[in-house]
């Protein structure tokens, strides 16, 4: 079966065999880094809007990662880990366990991004599985950005005056 590629193609890689992961992963990075400017113009804060700014620079870079190499140097995600550890200072006291993803609207779209982050996590470990290498940091660097962005949700409902909204969940105790 020949499969058409139109002459229009978004992507040189839209075509790739569905088994193949890298267009995925370049597809999620594309859209977290798209929703993390869309968080930054939603932040007031300018020193946490130049940071988002950074951040969304860092998701780009790690873009091509699966075809390429890993650009993000171990001082960048030092970096990344120092500030999930001050945001996590930051939010101590608005800490539970679980809380829903809710609040004000920059907070939801950093709820939306976490989760996004943990997507991206789990396609690394897809493509593993597949017996593709990876440089461990890739997957280091995935979940602190979920952390980053855990909280970041958590200081911005701060930033706004909203509560959290605890889950306390019927299956796991």
């Amino acid at each position: 079966m020949d499969l058409y590629r139109s002459p229009y193609e978004a992507y040189p890689f839209l075509s790739e065999d569905s088994g193949d992961l890298r267009c995925d992963f370049e597809l999620l990075t594309d859209a977290m880094a798209s929703r993390t400017g869309l968080l930054r113009a939603q932040v007031q804060d300018e020193a946490l809007g130049a940071e988002l700014l950074w951040v969304c620079e860092l998701i780009y870079h790690l873009n091509p990662t699966l075809r390429t190499f890993l650009s993000v140097s171990a001082e960048e995600t030092a970096r990344l880990k120092n500030a999930v550890d001050r945001l996590e200072r930051d939010c101590a006291d608005r800490r539970s366990l679980f809380v829903l993803p809710q609040g004000c609207e920059a907070a939801c779209t950093a709820h939306i991004l976490r989760v996004e982050a943990k997507m991206l996590v789990r396609l690394i470990y897809r493509h593993v599985r597949q017996g593709h290498a990876v440089p461990p940091e890739l997957i280091d660097i995935a979940n602190l950005l979920s952390g980053y962005f855990f909280q970041l949700a958590l200081k911005l409902n701060a930033l706004a005056g909203e509560d959290e909204a605890p889950f306390v969940s019927r299956n796991y105790r």
